[in-house]
């Protein structure tokens, strides 16, 4: 073997050594990287929440009454004087005309029904209207409502509050509350992350996702509509420190 040859294969010997130590390397501090990024990703996700309880400030108020007749037309009148007979009462309580909005006469013909026997119907005609008050005062609206028995005095046949003719009251202030719910609700998550790393004997770390969760609206009981209950669930991933 030449002195020429010799050399060339002991660079190249070299060269594959500093190579292999090189990739050794390498493959050393990329693994050490992966750890420490993977340490980094401990994380915690927690819930906060934030309850409120609020007046509602709108009522939708449907009242419902009904009449039958043989004779169509008289039917017809009949609704009418109800109409008007509904609305005074209203006006009286302190509603405005633009508060009141009646309905067309809902009118069937019994003996036209496809079921049932035609010949027990006494009379042929049946109709109802609906007045609807749309107002933001509530209380007036609560009010009113315990002196329907009056409409009913006068002759007017008041359907229940069954479905489609139940008292709405809504709360629509929302955004004037959203703010200090989400930081209650942030502020209340915080403390339970803060508690949970404690407990792991870690710190807490940055927030890592923040999630606001969505607000609902529902009434505080079935005895008191007009109360609201206003709920959000915020949940946050905090990063988790040594």
């Amino acid at each position: 073997m030449t002195e020429h040859t010799t050399r060339s294969v002991t660079a190249a010997a070299l060269l594959g050594g500093l190579l292999a130590i090189g990739l050794a390397l390498l493959g050393y501090q990329i693994a050490d990287g992966l750890l420490r990024f993977k340490a980094t990703e401990r994380v915690v996700s927690v819930k906060g929440l934030a309850e409120r309880e609020v007046a509602a400030d709108t009522a939708v108020w449907p009242i419902r009454f009904s009449a039958a007749n043989d004779d169509l037309q008289s039917l017809y009148e009949t609704l009418e004087k109800q109409v008007a007979s509904v609305a005074a009462f209203l006006q009286e309580a302190g509603f405005t005309a633009q508060d009141i909005t009646p309905s067309a006469p809902a009118i069937i013909d019994r003996r036209a029904q496809g079921y049932g026997n035609p010949a027990a119907q006494d009379l042929r005609y049946a109709g109802n209207v609906t007045v609807t008050v749309y107002t933001r005062d509530v209380d007036r609206v609560r009010d009113a409502t315990r002196r329907l028995t009056d409409l009913g005095k006068q002759g007017i046949a008041l359907v229940g509050q069954d479905y489609g003719v139940r008292t709405e009251y809504l709360y629509t202030a929302l955004n004037d509350i959203k703010p200090a719910m989400i930081e209650e609700a942030t502020r209340n998550a915080r403390e339970v992350a803060a508690r949970f790393a404690e407990d792991s004997d870690s710190r807490l770390g940055k927030i890592r996702t923040a999630n606001q969760g969505q607000f609902s609206i529902q009434d505080r009981d079935s005895n008191t509509p007009h109360i609201k209950k206003v709920r959000v669930v915020s949940t946050v991933e905090y990063y988790l420190v040594d």
